[in-house]
């Protein structure tokens, strides 16, 4: 028998009919044999599927044969309880390779000379084909706790011969292997990808790039069916792993130093791995119910390290580039989650706890982490796909070109604005106001501020709006922060642009009639305060924006005028713009912490009615604290023993000196109201005892109403 095993004879099996022992397998006992074992034909069958032999053809019937032999070894043990256990990793480690091997050279397989048409119908079927539907039969067949042996030897088996580089056929076998188990099992597969990729952390970033890749194409496939609790351990595992590409990249290594034969980095790859991991994030969780992504989007959120003082940074200058890559990596994976997010409810959407920390972001020196937050707030706030509408800043005469999908502003959306509109017009006002703003970040700012008309504006909002844009009109007006020529310019035009949009949403005829006034104006004197010069490739700007006239301004008092005729609050719109002071401010990298409680102390001391009384405060010494120590021992000890004394009594005095003494209290409590009514009711005597009326006559005491005789007719 081994003489037949080891030689060339191997074809033997096929020119015999091939396929002998499948009869076997297919035949069905009545009683089953608790001594078989396949450990034998496993091998040899194994051995088959690997077949080298110089003739192509006899290779590949030799290769078919083998795998029809595990095919039937399969259908023979598989659902057999009492039979050698087919699952165990040593009989695993056989036939999945040995499969995958087949699969891999589909290639080969399919550059065979005989033509489809020429052949027989048994030979048009190839080993990569039989084996793919023997390997969807296996899988098919396997149980819950048989799925992670199944799994296991398909990563060896890619690690080993450095296939998630290419990742074609990694993505290949992960989606045969998706398609075929049962949709309960899929998070058991995740779970798997999510312990190699951590297992290769220290791999090259192509590798971890391929692995990343798998995990996308298998997790929009489970998300299908059933993720189970694998969702938030699966965002958790891939922000680990984008903290450490991040610190890789940083240091030039995996072990944090770079020294002799340690394996040097490229960053450019460790950005390819990063951009894989941002885009999976995305994929994933564009599968995920709202419940779900909201989850995930709060999660991510919390990741972010920010300047405060319960998320405290790294400091120094590597600190800092960690910190900075971090918050962008993460930002970019918050965008990917958001993009395509509509909730109904903008409470839900943008809960507080999430709209602080994001907005706090927003204070950053750092242009790009403010562009990332703008653009996710668009992102939550365009329900209606009106965003990509608004990607040109323009000055349209007439917006229903755009097409605009416009609703009703729900109750919810009410109650979200009044309790969030102000943090939210402070922080546009502050964006509008840096120093290194671009293009990018005014075609954000009008984005976010046409959308919140749109999607979320009521007469109140639309009030607000206006008064916030003339607030940012003034600021390039007055310039008390410095800008540069440009940023003045796109100030005035980003007004512009609003205005003409919001006056159209309104539909009052005489406001339209003004903003189209103040833009008609412009064009034919000062077209650089238009968007249209100011936001293309090349900015037409003015070199002298101080002496700019009234006429090319949108002036409060005439908006305030034509609106209030038409119902609007007139009185609110008359009043300026000035933002809020909050505490976020601490958790911008302009000030430190120290210098903000002490701004804080300094504007209470200001503001506080009792400055000028304050007396100087005493020096605290030793001497002082220990006498302060000494006396609040000796009151502790006075209360307790008055405790005592007060329990004592009531314990062993008699019943009639309780009683009279509670008596006493309450007669003395009666006198105190019956005192309190004489003040209320009853008139404040006169200096000399007596009250005077006018003209010199004498006037009586006014009687209580309680004090007052009826006569008997008034009494029923």
């Amino acid at each position: 028998m081994s003489r037949i095993w080891n030689s060339d004879l191997l074809s033997v099996l096929w020119e015999a009919d091939q396929s002998w022992f499948v009869k076997f397998a297919n035949i069905e006992e009545d009683t089953p044999s608790y001594h078989r074992s396949y450990d034998f034909f496993v091998s040899r069958f194994s051995e088959m599927c690997h077949s080298g032999h110089d003739d192509l053809e006899i290779k590949t019937k030799i290769r078919m044969s083998g795998i029809k032999g595990l095919q039937g070894v399969v259908r023979k043990t598989v659902n057999d309880e009492l039979q050698a256990n087919i699952w165990d990793p040593q009989h695993m480690d056989k036939i999945v390779p040995s499969l995958l091997f087949n699969l891999q050279h589909v290639e080969e397989a399919e550059s065979r000379s005989p033509s489809p048409l020429q052949a027989p119908e048994k030979e048009k079927e190839n080993p990569a084909e039989l084996a793919e539907r023997c390997l969807r039969e296996l899988l098919g067949r396997a149980a819950f706790g048989n799925i992670k042996n199944a799994i296991k030897p398909v990563l060896i088996h890619l690690d080993n011969h450095s296939l998630w580089e290419p990742k074609v056929f990694a993505i290949r076998c992960f989606k045969i292997i998706m398609y075929s188990i049962q949709p309960q099992h899929s998070h058991l597969v995740i779970q798997q990808l999510l312990s190699h990729l951590d297992a290769n952390s220290r791999s090259a970033a192509t590798v971890r790039a391929g692995i990343v890749e798998v995990l996308s194409e298998a997790a929009v496939i489970a998300a299908t069916g059933s993720v189970g609790p694998t969702v938030l351990e699966m965002f958790n595992t891939l922000l680990r792993q984008l903290r450490l590409s991040i610190d890789y990249a940083l240091t030039g290594s995996y072990d944090g130093a770079i020294s002799l034969g340690t394996k040097i980095i490229k960053e450019h790859e460790e950005r390819m791995f990063q951009e894989a991991v941002i885009k999976t994030i995305g994929s994933f969780a564009s599968t995920l119910p709202i419940y779900q992504r909201s989850e995930v989007i709060l999660f991510i959120m919390s990741k972010v390290p920010l300047p405060s003082l319960h998320h405290p940074m790294e400091t120094g200058r590597t600190g800092e580039n960690r910190n900075r890559l971090t918050q962008i990596m993460l930002l970019k994976s918050l965008l990917q989650v958001s993009t395509g997010f509509q909730c109904n409810n903008m409470m839900s959407a943008l809960p507080s706890n999430f709209l602080d920390r994001l907005l706090s972001t927003a204070l950053m020196e750092d242009a790009e982490i403010r562009l990332f937050v703008l653009e996710i707030l668009i992102s939550f706030i365009d329900r209606h796909g009106n965003r990509h509408k608004f990607s040109t800043i323009s000055t349209l005469s007439d917006i229903s070109v755009l097409k605009l999908k416009v609703d009703k502003c729900s109750r919810q959306d009410t109650v979200f604005m009044k309790k969030h509109s102000q943090q939210l017009y402070r922080h546009i006002y502050l964006s509008c106001k840096e120093e290194t703003n671009m293009q990018k970040h005014y075609e954000a700012l009008y984005g976010l501020l046409a959308l919140i008309s749109i999607e979320l504006a009521n007469e109140e909002v639309v009030v607000d709006l206006i008064r916030l844009v003339l607030a940012v009109q003034d600021v390039a007006q007055v310039n008390e922060e410095n800008l540069p020529v440009y940023n003045r310019c796109a100030l005035y035009a980003l007004g512009a642009a609003y205005l003409n949009l919001i006056s159209q949403l309104t539909t009052v005829p005489a406001f339209c009639q003004h903003i189209r006034e103040v833009i008609e104006t412009r064009k034919k004197e000062a077209p650089y305060l238009l968007p249209e010069d100011v936001f293309v490739e090349r900015p037409r700007l003015s070199q002298n924006l101080d002496g700019v006239e009234i006429e090319f301004l949108f002036r409060q008092s005439k908006i305030s005028e034509v609106l209030g005729g038409s119902g609007y609050n007139s009185d609110r719109l008359c009043l300026p713009y000035i933002p809020q002071l909050t505490d976020e401010d601490r958790l911008s990298k302009r000030k430190s912490i120290g210098e903000t409680i002490s701004l804080q102390v300094e504007v209470e001391s200001r503001n506080s009615p009792e400055k000028e009384e304050r007396v100087p405060a005493e020096e605290i010494t030793y001497e002082t604290l220990k006498k302060a120590i000494v006396d609040s021992v000796a009151v502790e000890e006075q209360e307790r023993e008055r405790r005592r004394q007060v329990v004592e009594k009531f314990q062993k005095a008699p019943f009639e000196e309780i009683a009279a003494h509670c008596g006493a209290r309450a007669s003395l409590l009666q006198s105190k109201l019956n005192q309190i009514f004489e003040i209320t009711i009853r008139p404040p005597p006169s200096p000399s005892g007596t009250i005077t009326a006018a003209y010199g006559q004498p006037q009586n005491h006014s009687i209580p109403v309680y004090e007052m005789k009826f006569p008997d007719l008034c009494v029923y």
